[in-house]
């Protein structure tokens, strides 16, 4: 009942014009972002981040925004998708199978519908799982001391590549590439320099908001500078029919088991650090085909397939938020670009954010209720919408998201060396897309860097030195045991589910052509 109370109180922080209007924005724009193919919710978050400061919102008001998008990314990652084949993230490629099939048989308005009313669905029941299971996580967060610390940061490392990641070994490079960049600065014990050649601007270290703004939305303006004039993603609407906009009630019907069950997995794969919502539609999706798809109807167009996808990854979206406001360490990519913006704004995630910043948790959760009923509303009326913003040329969309970028880090630090870094590390996120080296755990490393070098130092220092205190409890031991099983696991699984996504795409193809 605490929780249902807290709730009730996070509805009257939340039902302001202000906070209603933003949210209302943060969808809006969220949809379109996670429509556009390649931006996605870890970008479109991050592109919003120097706006939230410029404008001067409260950290109340600036995590309701973020959030908003975030969700609305998550729906409209769908669009290109069913109606391009063009997943606008990796979340949304398993909603190909069944969606563009869907369009292409005259079918895509409806499939749009029935995707919205899916995310409605896992984003809903797991807003309501994120209400009851954050608190109680709280509770087992205040038993971890620094050696348990120090094993939840390695466990969520150890997970980051995930299931679906096509090589181990370039996300564990990217993490420890992103914990060399966090210890660029002052030593925090000795006060002596590290790496940081001489120059008094890196004294204070690198800016993880100047490093997640050029690695996510600079790196997006150097691949279309890259490919500019080719002409992909351009008119492929055409080749579609959008058909009725709402599904039929038989449709809708046969498909709420698959909704639920997708979204308890997605959910559950949600608050798996690291797992993130590209396993939430994965497993739900195979699942689904496994327990219902008797007739082969999978990958032919089959409302369930898109269903089943849509409620897993909505669904994981909610549940990757019960880490990051608890314990401080997030569930997924974008829930990492959260978890800065609640640092930069002197807000620290963690067992005590619900006891100190009450009013930013609860009005951020009764947000994201009134979030997934505005988005709900939205998606289907603006359908017609969504298919034309999805024609809008790079050449116009890059240039907005280049000077947004500059704009508003200028805006917070009022310093050009912090835009030059920006630059570096937009032409360094290039580098690394360009070798498939995932962007995520070089972020997280920034992030969780320090924090997790000053839970290691304090460890030492109340065991005096001795390395065996990092296993002493049993609770230090078992998130060891998850980190190693994590990171060894999908080495073993992740090439036959690679396989398998690959012979679902190939038969799709054949059965399009």
């Amino acid at each position: 009942m605490d929780a249902i109370t807290s709730l009730l109180d996070g509805f009257a922080v939340a039902l302001t014009w202000q906070h209603l209007g933003l949210a209302l924005i943060g969808c809006l724009l969220g949809t379109i972002m996670g429509a556009l193919p390649g931006l996605g919710p870890s970008n479109g978050v991050a592109i919003l981040i120097p706006l939230a400061f410029t404008l001067g919102l409260t950290p109340t008001a600036a995590m309701i925004l973020l959030t908003s998008v975030y969700y609305g990314a998550m729906y409209g990652g769908r669009i290109s998708s069913i109606l391009l084949n063009i997943p606008g993230d990796e979340p949304a490629l398993m909603t190909t199978l069944d969606g563009y099939p869907m369009a292409r048989q005259g079918r895509g308005g409806e499939a749009l519908a029935l995707s919205g009313v899916a995310s409605f669905v896992g984003a809903f029941l797991a807003t309501w799982g994120l209400v009851f299971l954050a608190p109680l996580l709280v509770k087992v967060a205040l038993l971890f001391g620094p050696a348990e610390y120090f094993a939840l940061f390695a466990l969520a490392f150890a997970t980051l590549g995930g299931i679906a990641s096509k090589n181990q070994a370039k996300a564990a490079f990217a993490a420890a590439l992103g914990l060399g960049i966090a210890m660029i600065g002052l030593d925090g014990q000795t006060g002596v320099p590290r790496f940081a050649l001489g120059n008094v601007h890196l004294f204070d270290g690198i800016d993880f908001l100047v490093a997640i703004v050029g690695l996510f939305a600079l790196s997006e303006v150097f691949i279309f500078l890259e490919h500019r004039g080719d002409g992909s993603g351009e008119g492929k609407a055409a080749t579609v029919g959008i058909g009725r906009i709402v599904p039929s009630f038989a449709v809708l019907k046969n498909c709420t088991p698959t909704m639920l069950r997708a979204s308890a997995l997605g959910f559950i794969a949600g608050v798996l650090p690291g797992a993130g919502a590209s396993l939430g539609s994965f497993i739900s999706y195979s699942l689904e085909k496994r327990l219902v798809d008797r007739d082969g109807t999978f990958g032919t167009g089959d409302p369930r397939g898109v269903a089943a996808p849509e409620a897993g990854n909505n669904a994981a979206a909610g549940g990757a938020l019960v880490p990051m406001l608890a314990l401080g360490v997030p569930g997924s990519g974008t829930t990492a670009v959260l978890l800065a913006m609640l640092l930069a704004l002197n807000i620290t995630p963690g067992p005590l954010l619900f006891q100190q910043n009450p009013d930013v948790v609860w009005g951020l959760i009764a947000a994201l209720f009134i979030g997934n009923f505005m988005l709900l509303a939205m998606n289907i009326p603006m359908v017609g919408v969504f298919v034309r913003v999805l024609l809008v040329p790079p050449r116009i969309l890059m240039p907005i998201v280049a000077m947004v970028s500059f704009v508003g880090i200028y805006g917070i630090s009022g310093s050009t060396f912090d835009l030059l870094v920006m630059i570096v590390f937009g032409v360094m996120g290039w580098v690394l897309r360009k070798l498939d080296v995932p962007l995520v755990p070089v972020i997280l490393g920034v992030l969780l860097g320090n924090l997790m070098e000053a839970n290691l130092r304090r460890a030492m220092t109340i065991s005096d030195g001795e390395w065996g205190a990092l296993f002493s409890s049993p609770l230090s031991i078992g998130l060891w045991a998850v980190a190693i099983l994590g990171f060894v696991l999908p080495i073993i699984i992740g090439p036959i589910i690679r396989k398998r996504i690959m012979m679902r795409k190939d038969a799709e193809g054949a059965i399009v052509d």
